[in-house]
């Protein structure tokens, strides 16, 4: 039997992600275009592309690539998924710069406390 977690549907997703990279034999670039091109199909929500940022940083994915992306698929999922994809990439990554600040934040404010400068 599992061990009882307070996140069982987000640590079955990440399980489930996991094991695919590992059983995958693709680039780390050519597996989040085809992770995102996916995501764009289905009109995934902005929390989906969320769990995409950090690789396609990793990755070194640029804007341009994303923006290629948008347009090489658009004929084949149409127009409306791409410009609902647009809005939930710009949110996702919203939401990543977020949490980014707050963390540099919650750094500085460690480090002041640690040196006694708060």
């Amino acid at each position: 039997m599992a061990t009882a977690s307070e996140t069982p549907v987000l640590d079955t997703i990440a399980a489930m992600t996991i094991d695919s990279v590992e059983r995958c034999n693709m680039d780390d670039r050519t597996l989040i275009l085809a992770r995102v091109a996916a995501l764009v199909a289905m009109d995934a929500p902005a929390i989906s592309y969320l769990a995409h940022v950090t690789p396609a940083v990793k990755a070194e994915f640029t804007v341009e690539q994303l923006q290629d992306l948008l347009v090489a698929i658009a004929p084949v999922v149409g127009t409306a998924r791409v410009m609902s994809a647009a809005g939930h990439i710009a949110e996702a990554f919203g939401v990543a710069l977020a949490l980014a600040e707050d963390e540099a934040e919650a750094i500085a404010q460690a480090g002041a406390e640690s040196r006694g400068t708060f």
